[in-house]
C-alpha cells in the first residue's frame, strides 16, 4: 500500500503548483520508501513488493526530474548522471524480463546512496539551492559506483548459481 502511494504523488508532483506542495510530495514519497522498505524487512515483503517498488521508485524520479528537466536548472548531462543507475537498473529489467530466466538482486548500499542523493538533488532544486548542481555530480559519481557495485554482485550471483 504504501509503495503505491508513491504512484499518485508521482503525477501529483508534476501537476501541482508551487514549491511548498512539491517539497511536501518530495517528502512523502520518500517517507513512503524509508517505511515501507523497514515493513518489509520486520514483517516480510508482500508477493508484489519486491517488483512494485523498485518500479514506483523509478516512476517517482523520473516525474520530479521531468520536472526538472523542464525547468532548465539541470543540464542534459547532470540529468542524465542523476538518473543513470535507474536507466541501467530499467534496461537491466528488461533484459532479465526477456532472458525468461528469474533473477532478483537485492538492495545494496550504492543503490540507497543514489535515492539519498536523488532526493536530495530534487530538494536544492526545489529550494533553489545553488548545491543542485554539486549534489546533481555526487549523485552521478554514486550513481556509476552503484552501477558497478551490481554489476559485480550480480556477476558473482550468477557464478553461484550457473
Amino acid at each position: 500500500m504504501l509503495t503505491g502511494l508513491r504512484l499518485p504523488l508521482a503525477a501529483l508532483f508534476v501537476f501541482v503548483p508551487g514549491t511548498g506542495w512539491r517539497l511536501a510530495i518530495l517528502a512523502a514519497a520518500a517517507a513512503s520508501d524509508l517505511l515501507d522498505g523497514w515493513i518489509a524487512r520486520r514483517l516480510g515483503a508482500s508477493r508484489l513488493g519486491p517488483l512494485l517498488d523498485p518500479v514506483a521508485d523509478k516512476l517517482f524520479m523520473l516525474c520530479a526530474f521531468g520536472v526538472v528537466a523542464f525547468s532548465g536548472v539541470l543540464s542534459l548531462w547532470e540529468l542524465a548522471g542523476v538518473l543513470a543507475r535507474d536507466l541501467a537498473a530499467a534496461v537491466a529489467f528488461v533484459v532479465v524480463g526477456l532472458s525468461g530466466k528469474p533473477a532478483s538482486l537485492p538492495a545494496r548500499l550504492g543503490g540507497k546512496a543514489v535515492t539519498v542523493g536523488q532526493v536530495l538533488v530534487l530538494a536544492a532544486f526545489l529550494a533553489g539551492s545553488p548545491l543542485v548542481h554539486p549534489l546533481a555530480w555526487m549523485t552521478t559519481g554514486v550513481g556509476l559506483y552503484a552501477i558497478w557495485d551490481y554489476s559485480v554482485h550480480s556477476r558473482a550471483e550468477r557464478v553461484r548459481y550457473d
